[in-house]
């Protein structure tokens, strides 16, 4: 009765839409809740383990000046990093701007003049398009660099990797997988996929590089694309591994000695990882990292929450109800530009940071359509906190994601739902 008061009062929620939505959730907590709390409470150990594992110290929060030689909390926030995936090394650094300058640095430091790459997941997300050469003209991009870029279409929601297998040539060096949704209407390729996938193409080139771009999807699963064969996996510190308290960053793990080259072409070829400033981030990183088992598995029970919403009201979303969830994404069609807007106004008013500001589509860096977010974060453009963001073009499809604390995605998903009874096909279907 208390929640119920302050949601109406406060915030403007009819009872009617109070109602509806705690109906939804009541049904979602019975059949899916328990899933997901499994996976947090494994990632959590495993993380705490990693830490463990290699004697994290207060010492290790400290920081130096200048060229950043013998960092005390570099060295250790880039061991757990390796840990928690199962890998053999690791940069973690707050001077990788993205996930999309991760996954650049990853690609341009792999790749020479002459080689092919191959994205066997499809058409990437738009800001990678522009760093491949695909889509702008960009300077410094891929193909001005001189490599070589084709794309395997998905077949059915899964890797073709019988295609895969045939597109390469004597030129390919490396194999590119998107783990998320990204701007497509799929769900994220589940980490039993990509295992297929790696483990059918490694019996017939053993020797490829294959990396997964695994933004959106860490801890949504007990195993990484590491475990599965990857060589090495990309990712963004204000999305998943972040926790919502790394201030910026972005993580490359993988084999040691792709790890040095992309180490090198951060910094420079003959220091590598031995330099750079971590400027007292590191106890935001590792606090974050600790943090983020916990805050994936809020965001996913906040995904089911908005997607059992609006597919109860006829609207095609996606990942189903039933998919196995592999990024904290949920894709909601609308097939209407208003109502696009009006969710992500709706996020936003739900924000705790820039609440009485409204989203507006505008011309984004690396987009080529207009693109509106809403994202009222303490960290600006972390998509770990509750956000919303949609391309403005048909069929006009809104993904949301993250939110620190379940309760935060609930009061988004009522304050939408209460927007969304302004469209007479929403307001029918809900008693008010």
């Amino acid at each position: 009765m208390l929640t119920e008061n302050i949601l109406c009062k406060q915030f403007g929620i009819s009872a009617a839409v109070y109602n509806y939505v705690t109906q939804i959730e009541s049904e979602l907590k019975s059949e899916y809740f328990n899933k997901i709390e499994e996976t947090r409470e494994y990632n959590q150990y495993k993380v705490i383990s990693a830490m463990q594992e290699h004697r994290l110290d207060y010492t290790n929060f400290y920081w130096n000046t200048g060229y950043g030689y013998d960092d005390p909390g570099r060295e250790k926030v880039e061991k757990i990093f390796a840990s928690v995936f199962h890998t053999e090394d690791a940069l973690v650094r707050p001077s990788i701007a993205s996930g999309t300058h991760a996954l650049y640095l990853t690609l341009s430091g792999i790749l020479k003049h002459g080689d092919e790459v191959i994205a066997i997941s499809g058409r990437p997300y738009d800001t990678m398009l522009t760093v491949l050469g695909e889509e702008g003209n960009e300077p410094c991009n891929l193909k001005e660099m001189g490599i070589v870029y084709k794309e395997v279409p998905l077949y059915n929601n899964d890797i073709d990797w019988e295609d895969a297998i045939k597109a390469v040539t004597m030129k390919t060096k490396l194999l590119m997988i998107q783990r998320s949704t990204g701007y497509s209407f799929r769900p994220a390729l589940t980490l039993s996929k990509i295992k297929n996938a790696i483990e059918k193409i490694r019996e017939v080139y053993p020797d490829i590089y294959i990396m997964v771009d695994n933004c959106y999807g860490e801890f949504t699963d007990a195993v990484e694309p590491s475990d599965v064969g990857a060589d090495v996996v990309v990712g963004s510190l204000i999305k998943n591994p972040g926790g919502g308290i790394a201030l910026s960053g972005g993580y490359v793990a993988g084999k040691k000695s792709i790890i040095d080259r992309i180490a090198n072409r951060l910094t420079a070829p003959g220091v590598g990882k031995e330099i750079g400033l971590t400027y007292g981030s590191t106890r935001n990183t590792l606090q974050g990292l600790f943090f983020a088992p916990h805050i994936v598995s809020e965001a996913l029970k906040g995904a089911l929450l908005f997607g059992g919403v609006f597919n109860s009201l006829g609207f095609e979303i996606t990942p189903s109800l039933d998919d196995d969830r592999s990024d904290i994404i949920q894709a909601i069609k609308f097939n209407n530009k208003d109502m696009v807007v009006k969710i992500c106004e709706a996020i936003q008013a739900a924000s705790p940071v820039d609440a009485h500001v409204s989203p507006v589509p505008w011309e984004m860096p690396g987009y080529s359509n207009q693109v509106i977010m809403a994202s009222g974060a303490f960290v600006s453009g972390s998509s770990i906190e509750l956000s919303a963001d949609a391309p403005m073009r048909q069929p006009y499809i809104a993904y949301i994601q993250g939110g620190l604390f379940y309760d935060h995605a609930k009061l988004g998903a009522m304050l939408a739902l209460e927007k969304m009874t302004e469209f007479e096909e929403i307001k029918n279907k809900i008693v008010l």
